[in-house]
């Protein structure tokens, strides 16, 4: 007795023998590399960032600590989780700065924020790119915490996205380490259209940009 046949033995039989095509080139006319200078960069990234309803706050170098420190009592925040390498100078006395020990998500939920650097800003979508690097730490810390203050040095800024992409794949390829992209807070419009924030990510970020 021959064996039934279904819909998708038949679909996948038809496939199989369809034959192999070259797959036709793809047209690629976008930009790939960016042509703005650093401050016409610089400033493009913190637009797209503001768009994203995040606070962004120029930062002079040096002035790291003194700024986190007044976001923490504007916010009234009074601990931060922190990756273990963050630079000592980004640490404001003022505020508890606990270095991560490998915090389950519930520790973490204890937290009112975190304090990270990032690997590379992407001016044209305003997105940050964290890579779990010395300075950014594991990825569920900058996950778990209602607030997220984010250091980026202008120098670590590009224009577009194919330049962080040239570079990330570098990390991924050599030294195979994650990759999270952050275009503003948390959110989510997906019920009814009423925009949430904080949804499977921080409910704040600030974003403060050193000059280099």
């Amino acid at each position: 007795m021959a064996k039934p046949v279904s819909a998708r033995d038949e679909i996948l039989a038809r496939i199989a023998s369809a034959g192999q095509w070259p797959a036709p080139a793809a047209e690629r006319e976008y930009h790939v590399a960016g042509s703005l200078s650093d401050g016409e960069r610089a400033k493009l990234f913190c637009d797209r960032v503001a768009d994203y309803r995040a606070e962004v706050r120029r930062v002079v170098a040096g002035a790291v600590a003194d700024e986190v420190r007044d976001v923490c009592f504007a916010r009234a925040v009074s601990r931060l989780v922190v990756p273990t390498a963050l630079r000592a100078d980004w640490r404001p006395a003022e505020v508890d700065a606990v270095p991560d020990a490998g915090f389950t998500a519930r520790e973490l939920d204890a937290f009112d924020g975190v304090l990270t650097g990032c690997t590379l800003a992407v001016a044209a979508t305003g997105t940050i790119v964290l890579t779990a690097a010395a300075d950014e730490g594991r990825r569920a810390i900058t996950l778990v915490p209602d607030l997220h203050i984010c250091v980026v040095d202008e120098r670590c800024i590009v224009e577009l996205v194919p330049e962080a992409m040239r570079e990330l794949a570098r990390i991924v390829r050599d030294e195979r380490r994650p990759i999270t992209l952050v275009s503003g807070p948390s959110a989510t419009s997906d019920i009814e259209l009423d925009r949430v924030e904080g949804v499977h990510g921080p409910r704040s970020l600030v974003v403060l940009v050193v000059a280099s």
